[in-house]
Order: C-alpha cells, then sequence, then structure tokens
C-alpha cells in the first residue's frame, strides 16, 4: 500500500473509532430508560472501535502529508463510513425502522441535513434525540474543517480562493490542517456552550438545551419535538435559534480574524456582508407577504419574528421550523424554494451553492458582458478586491453545471419513482441542498420523509452526500481515470 493510501487509512481508521467512542454518551443516557437501546450503542461502540482499531493499525507508517488523489478518496471515504457506521445503532435500537431508514437518518444527520423519517420525536428514548445531535455537530465541525484545510488546496467548486497557505503550491493537502481543526475547534466549542447557554435562558431543560445546542451550530436542524424549534418559541427559543444560525452561517475564519484585532471583518467581508443582505431581504419579503395575505398563523407569534426565523433556517440549511410555511401561500413558497438554493457562507457550516460562487458568477457575467460591448477593453473578473484566475472561474461555473444537472437529474428520478411534483422537485433541492424540510404535504415542515418509498430514499440519501462533499468529489470518484491514477 502507497505512503497516502496507508494516511487514508489511518485517517478513517481514527474517524471511525472517535464516531464510535461517541456512541457511548447516547448508551449511558439510555442505560435505565431503554436497555434495548442502551445495548444498541454500547455493541455498535464496540465493534466500531475494533474495526477503526484495526483500520490504523493497517496504516501505520502513514505520513502528516497527504496527496490530492489521496484527500479526495478520504473526504468521499469519510462521509459514507460515518454514515454506515452511524446508521447501525438507529436500527438495533428497537425504534422499528428499516435499514434503508437508518441509513437515511444517520445520513441526514451526520451531513448535517436534518431531514428525518423518525416522528413522536418527543416520545423516543433520550439516548436516540442525543445521537441525532452528536451526529449532526460533528458533521458540522467535519464540514468546516474540510472547506478550510483540504477543498481549497484543492480547488473544488472555486474554494482555492479560501487557501489559508497561498504560498504552499504543492499538492500536499493536510499540512496545516492539524492547526487548522484545532482553531476551528475552539470557535465551535464557544459558540455551542453560547448557545447552549442561551437556550437554557430560553426557558428549554439542560437536556432540549443541549440538543438544540449541537444541531443550531451545526446547521442541522434536528429536534427533540415533532413541532421543532416552534414547540420551544413561547421562551423565546427560536430567537436564540435565529441569532447562532446567523453566525453560524458566517465563515469560521472570520471568528479567528475577530479574535486577532477584526470584528469588522464580521460584517465587513463582502461574502458575509452579501449573506447578511440575503437574510435580511428574505425576511423583508416574507414579511410583507404575511402582513399582506395574512395565513391565520395559530402561533401569535409577530410576522417578522416568523418570516426571520424560517427564512434564515432555509438559508442557511438548518431546517427549523416555527411553523408550517407551506401554509403561506403560494408567494411565500417560492421565496423558500429560492433560499435553498442559495446557502451561508463558505467555511461555515451551512450548505448548498454558497454566496460566494454566486458573486463570483455575477462578477464574471458582468466582465462577459462588459467584453461584448467592448470587445477590446480586457475587464478583469475580481473578488476581494482582487483578480480572479480564469482556473477558479471555471471551476465555480463547473459546480453551477453539475450541481443543477444532479439536481435535474434526482428530481426526473424521483418523479419516475412515483413522487408528485412538489414532493419530487423539492425533495430533490432539499436534500442536495443539505436543507432538510422541503414543500408540501408530506415532506414539508409539518411531515417527515418517513412515507416516501425506499427508492426515493435511496435516491435522497445519496443527493445528501453528494451536496456535503460540494458535488465534484463524487464525479471525481466516478471517473474511470481516477481509478486509473
Amino acid at each position: 500500500m502507497s505512503a497516502s493510501g496507508r494516511t487514508v487509512l489511518f485517517v478513517l481508521g481514527v474517524m471511525l473509532a472517535s464516531l464510535s467512542a461517541a456512541m457511548f454518551a447516547p448508551a449511558i443516557a439510555d442505560l435505565h430508560d431503554d436497555a434495548q437501546a442502551a445495548h444498541a450503542f454500547f455493541g455498535a461502540g464496540g465493534l466500531g472501535l475494533a474495526l477503526g482499531g484495526i483500520m490504523t493499525l493497517m496504516g501505520r507508517g502513514a505520513t502528516k502529508d497527504l496527496s490530492a488523489r489521496g484527500a479526495i478518496l478520504l473526504t468521499g471515504g469519510a462521509w459514507i463510513v460515518l454514515s454506515i457506521a452511524a446508521a447501525i445503532p438507529l436500527k438495533l435500537s428497537g425504534l422499528d425502522i428499516s435499514w434503508t431508514d437508518a441509513l437515511f437518518e444517520a445520513t441526514s444527520g451526520i451531513t448535517t441535513t436534518g431531514a428525518t423519517v423518525l416522528t413522536g420525536l418527543q416520545d423516543l428514548p433520550a439516548g436516540i434525540l442525543l445521537w441525532r445531535s452528536i451526529l449532526q455537530w460533528i458533521g458540522g465541525v467535519g464540514i468546516i474543517v474540510t472547506a478550510m484545510a483540504i477543498w481549497p488546496l484543492l480547488g473544488i467548486g472555486g474554494m482555492q480562493l479560501f487557501r489559508l497557505e497561498s504560498s504552499d503550491k504543492s499538492e500536499k493537502a493536510l499540512p496545516r490542517a492539524g492547526q487548522i481543526a484545532a482553531a476551528v475547534g475552539i470557535v465551535y466549542l464557544v459558540l455551542t456552550f453560547l448557545c447552549f447557554i442561551a437556550y437554557l435562558g430560553a426557558e428549554m431543560t439542560p437536556f432540549e438545551a443541549i440538543n438544540h445546542a449541537m444541531t443550531t451550530v451545526a446547521t442541522g436542524g434536528f429536534s427533540t419535538h415533532d413541532s421543532s424549534i416552534g414547540a420551544f418559541s413561547d421562551g423565546g427559543a427560536d430567537i436564540v435559534a435565529l441569532v447562532f444560525m446567523v453566525l453560524a452561517g458566517l465563515p469560521f475564519v472570520l471568528f479567528l480574524r475577530a479574535a486577532q484585532g477584526r470584528p469588522d471583518l464580521l460584517i465587513f467581508d463582502p461574502q458575509a456582508r452579501a449573506f447578511l443582505m440575503v437574510a435580511l431581504t428574505a425576511t423583508v419579503l416574507l414579511t410583507i407577504w404575511l402582513v399582506i395575505h395574512d395565513p391565520h398563523d395559530h402561533t401569535h407569534l409577530p410576522a417578522w419574528r416568523l418570516a426571520a426565523v424560517n427564512s434564515v433556517s432555509v438559508l442557511t440549511g438548518t431546517g427549523y421550523a416555527v411553523t408550517d410555511f407551506w401554509l403561506w401561500g403560494g408567494g411565500a413558497a417560492g421565496i423558500f424554494f429560492v433560499l435553498m438554493f442559495i446557502g451561508g457562507c463558505a467555511g461555515s457550516t451551512s450548505c448548498s451553492v454558497k454566496i460566494f460562487r454566486y458573486q463570483i458568477a455575477a462578477s464574471a457575467m458582468n466582465a462577459y458582458i462588459a467584453q461584448y460591448a467592448r470587445p477590446n477593453a480586457v475587464k478583469p473578473i475580481r473578488y476581494r478586491n482582487q483578480t480572479v484566475p480564469d482556473e477558479t472561474v471555471r471551476s465555480v461555473l463547473g459546480f453551477f453545471f453539475l450541481f443543477f444537472l444532479t439536481f435535474g437529474v434526482s428530481a426526473s428520478i424521483l418523479s419516475l419513482i412515483g413522487l408528485d411534483p412538489v414532493t419530487a422537485v423539492t425533495g430533490a433541492a432539499t436534500t442536495l441542498a443539505n436543507v432538510g424540510p422541503g414543500l408540501g404535504d408530506i415532506i414539508g415542515p409539518a411531515g417527515s420523509f418517513q412515507a416516501l418509498p425506499a427508492q426515493a430514499k435511496w435516491v435522497m440519501t445519496a443527493n445528501m452526500i453528494i451536496g456535503r462533499l460540494e458535488i465534484m468529489v463524487i464525479f471525481v470518484l466516478m471517473a474511470p481515470r481516477f481509478w486509473r491514477g
């Protein structure tokens, strides 16, 4: 086995062992209340630790460096392996769900999508609820480290714009990953703790607060109640969620810069500013819609609050819902559908296309139009006051093409399986963009993915992994030339 292969195997083993060790927390939580669930977590955790240990031993001799090819294998393999491992205790815990449902739920958790096949959440064992939240929390910090340490060096989807070590032109993908992970981990822990304290102040119990803190900062959206964050709005938990969803949708590197004396960048960074403007615009539009159309919402919350929480939740891909916004009418549904395809900032826990790609695409379109008007003029494509290389522009435009191609193909497949048009289209969108709830009566904010055919769940499970891996990784792994070296 090559040195890079041993590195991939070693890191995957460490990840599997770490995830398996985390299973002991829900096992302990269920020890006195649900013996079957506790035994499932203990058993799966022990098995995962053993397999992870074997993989790390087989990867002995691994180096700190990882080639670009190895990094692609690692990022693709990690989400697949961890999703399968996370599904095992869900299937064995007595939930009476199929392996398809268990894998769907686990993948939704680790990819921070938030789509669920479970109902009656408030009546489920504490360990199951805790495990779902832990999965999203692990997936949230994992995607930040990947987005900051690996994708910029691989140039995936234009992420080379966020290269933290611009002098490193080699194909080694992990020279600073440890430092990045440590710095991001501290910020992530601090935000989670502050969110936990804020939820306690919003009249949540400690158990509810820790679960929602983990899924809020991860922009995952799993809740301990079928009514999502709306079940806790009387104490103001939805406002807490709003604040921390916005923070989690900002680039985490800006929090590091703020700690170094540049807090202004949290507002004046072009990507952060655009993200905040989109959130504000969506809130204003939905508030006006609610005031004019008065959909007779039964939460008795002001229109701006309903609009802000639900729009930011969809924009960041968190997936919380204060109320069933599918009942607000066609105009509101259209706004939410558009928000699914926007997402938060690169380097955040949020999902979907990301703000910066729209900025690059708009700058490219502006430059092309100017060149048509004046063929001899040279108008460079700029971002953050720097000229964007043609390679980066091609990477961004390639991402757009593959993203919407995957969306169209998966929506068509779901329609052929037998789903109605609204469920098929929004189901493809919400899983590929890792948002969570779709639109319609079945998978809308008040629904669940439980009733969907198994074939549809497999398509959506694949979508969740493809979307979380920024599209390109899966297509590269599918290319025969990649496996030929």
